[in-house]
């Protein structure tokens, strides 16, 4: 046991050295004795993360696994799901300089700024330092990246959105699965006319609608327009914003989204879905066994399938390019760093993948197979194998770009715009309005 403490006390000096380049770190190894063993305590992990989920219940695990051989370990999972209350907590810590050795955090402004200063570890020179650097998928690690390109967040899951679709009820309305994007208020229009609710959407947490105003500028002009837009130097009202604000606007007058969207929640709008309701669905592959196993509603099994985001016309972007997030990464604290955190991530990033694609998702590395669950219908190794033929460019959630301010605004205007209570006009005033206002803070 002494040996393998004092094999993980070897990495002392390279731990603090990376530490260092981060801005931070501890100045002494204050948990290896003049002996060179390392002592095994309780290290915490900030997370906003499903407490029941696959994440938490693997890492419960490996901490487990760990702490066999090293007594004393212990991982204390602080665990706080709703996002909003999350960001609270995280820049309530942040402030009071008492971030826990790990925290969850997505690529935002305010990780940046935690970043630069100095309070988050350079993760690709750790996952560098582990050697498991080259077994993450690219694109998992992208989603986690900065502006800069700069990356402090270590992915754990990795995902692909689709338009989820019901072949009988596109029937049903004289409909085919739209190749544009342009083509889908006609298509809810027709949809309308049949007696069906179009697109069903969790309104209630507001991002899945924020999905949608990302779409025709990631087609118009790529993935710089966010980039720009969040720091002022593009505009709704420049050619790619009034697409989206005019698509917006176009869906909405099209009764696209269920009635009372607003106020309906994510297994409201699942529900929608799933009970034949509604034609499309926007979502995940996390839903995978909700939409692609035997679990689905055998009414309507059979008439399931799914497109990735439709392109439109003059598209700089691929069919195969879309929405392919790694959830929300992990911070290692530069403040906290030391051989034990070191030596832990170790072991847990090298068993990790096998463990997680062995519950039927999509690992972030490369090195792992997904397994198909024996329930699956085919759409489940369908969806999967997309995972294989990805483009190069990705489009970013924007509630993961914009300041807190102009997030929260653009929401609150969305909603309007949609429902009608707003002219395209309003919408592209009070944004640009906000954005100028609001940039300038967060973007020096």
């Amino acid at each position: 046991m002494k040996k393998l403490f004092r094999t993980a006390a070897v990495a002392a000096v390279a731990a603090l050295a990376l530490a260092g380049c981060a801005g931070g770190g501890a100045s002494s190894p204050s948990n290896v004795t003049p002996t060179g063993e390392v002592k095994p305590r309780e290290i915490s992990w900030l997370l906003s993360r499903p407490a029941d989920g696959a994440v938490i219940n693997i890492m419960k695990k490996l901490a487990s696994d760990y702490a066999k051989d090293h007594p004393g370990f212990s991982l204390n999972l602080i665990t706080t799901p709703d996002r909003p209350s999350y960001i609270q907590k995280l820049e309530t810590l942040a402030a009071a300089n008492k971030l826990p050795e790990l925290f969850d955090t997505d690529a935002t402004p305010f990780a940046q700024q935690l970043a630069k200063q100095g309070k988050m570890l350079d993760a690709e020179k750790l996952l560098k330092t582990l050697n498991v650097y080259d077994s993450y998928r690219p694109a998992a690690l992208d989603y986690q990246r900065f502006d800069d390109g700069s990356l402090y967040m270590i992915p754990f899951q990795f995902e692909l959105e689709f338009f989820w679709y019901n072949k009988a009820l596109l029937q049903k309305a004289g409909v085919s699965v739209p190749k544009s994007l342009d083509d889908i208020p006609a298509m809810c229009t027709a949809l309308r006319k049949a007696g069906v609710t179009p697109i069903a959407i969790d309104g209630q947490d507001q991002w899945p609608l924020e999905r949608y105003v990302a779409y025709q500028p990631f087609r118009a002009a790529g993935p710089d327009f966010v980039q720009k837009l969040k720091k002022g130097e593009a505009k709704f009202s420049d050619p790619a914003g009034q697409k989206t604000v005019q698509w917006m606007a176009a869906l909405g007058k099209a009764n696209c989204f269920q009635d009372g969207f607003s106020s309906q929640g994510y297994s409201d709008a699942q529900n929608q879905f799933t009970s034949g309701k509604a034609a499309m669905y926007n979502i995940g592959t996390w839903e995978l066994s909700s939409l692609a196993t035997d679990k689905l509603n055998p009414a309507v099994r059979q008439d399931i399938d799914f497109t990735t985001l439709p392109v439109t016309e003059g598209s700089v972007t691929a069919a195969n390019e879309y929405v392919s997030p790694s959830g929300i990464g992990m911070a290692v604290n530069a403040k906290t760093y030391d051989p034990l955190v070191s030596d832990f991530l170790k072991f847990a990033l090298a068993k990790y993948p096998s463990q997680y694609a062995a519950t039927g998702a999509l690992s972030p590395t490369t090195d792992v197979q997904t397994a198909i669950p024996a329930n699956a219908t085919p759409l489940y190794k369908k969806a999967i194998e997309k995972a294989g033929d990805l483009g190069g460019k990705q489009a970013m959630p924007w509630d993961t770009q914009l300041d807190p301010t102009t997030n929260g605004r653009l929401q609150q205007e969305l909603v309007l715009l949609v429902q009608g209570d707003i002219t395209p006009e309003q919408f592209t005033s009070t944004m640009d309005s906000t954005v100028a206002q609001n940039a300038p803070k967060f973007f020096k």
